[in-house]
């Protein structure tokens, strides 16, 4: 896929990960939809996509609410005039052990805590990814596009995936992800949809910036490559992904040769 004047929506594009690669992929000539929940936010990614000289349109959503990812898809062609790729961004954490034991005091991952992380980081991706390869079936058949064009989707994972202490619910979900990933992979590719995710490792961003000092040298020093990722870095393996029109069903890790 060529980017040049591709329309590409990101979700949880108002900050952090997904701002970089709103504004990546906006110098590489594609049009942005903003998908977010902070009006702030979402203005000032949208201020950053259109210095390149690109279109960029907001949409407040919350990925895990069926009726709102259905009106927002619909919603991108119309505003933006076509619907090319996706980037499943958005994400929560939620973090605490199944149970924690501290005397005679027993604590637990609450239900509340478990659920969060399932609704916007396993559900909304299956939801947005439905949603938007449904319009690009139809921006395909409506246009006879040809065959090798009619988008391409892709979800962020993580490094957790493979089991993380601490974090129950986001493992799950990020597993979850990887194997939606093939498994859509498999069954959009009749109609010329591929699918792909890339699995960061731990990337500079208002998340990891928050943590302790002494927390965040620790986790930096078990990184071989001795540093955490820059968001570019996950960005320009999107682009490696929407450019590479025989890459589907895998996972990019990027992740500075860590393994949890």
């Amino acid at each position: 896929m060529n980017l040049t004047d591709k329309v590409i929506a990101i979700t949880g594009a108002g900050q952090g990960l997904g701002r970089a690669m709103a504004v990546y992929l906006a110098n590489r000539g594609a049009d942005i939809a903003i998908i977010d929940l902070n009006p702030e936010h979402m203005e000032e990614t949208q201020k950053q996509v259109e210095a390149t000289g690109r279109k960029a349109a907001v949409f407040s959503c919350n990925v895990a609410d069926e009726q709102q990812v259905e009106e927002t898809f619909a919603a991108i062609p119309i505003q933006l005039g076509r619907l090319d790729g996706l980037i499943n961004n958005a994400g929560i954490l939620r973090d605490g052990l199944m149970v924690k034991a501290k005397g005679d005091e027993i604590s637990k991952l609450s239900m509340p805590q478990w659920q969060a992380v399932i609704d916007v980081n396993l559900t909304g991706v299956f939801l947005c990814a439905r949603e938007a390869s449904i319009q690009m079936i139809k921006q395909a058949q409506t246009n006879n596009e040809s065959a090798d064009c009619a988008g391409c989707i892709i979800n962020i994972s993580s490094i957790s995936r493979a089991g993380n202490m601490g974090q129950s619910n986001y493992s799950a979900a990020k597993a979850g992800v990887a194997a939606m990933t093939v498994t859509w992979a498999k069954e959009l590719a009749r109609q010329n949809i591929r699918v792909a995710a890339i699995a960061p490792g731990f990337i500079e961003t208002e998340m990891t910036q928050s943590m302790k000092p002494e927390a965040l040298a620790k986790m930096t020093a078990g990184i071989p490559l001795k540093r955490m990722g820059k968001p570019d870095e996950i960005a320009h393996s999107a682009v490696f992904i929407f450019e590479n029109d025989y890459y589907t069903g895998r996972i990019i890790e990027c992740d500075g040769g860590l393994r949890l």
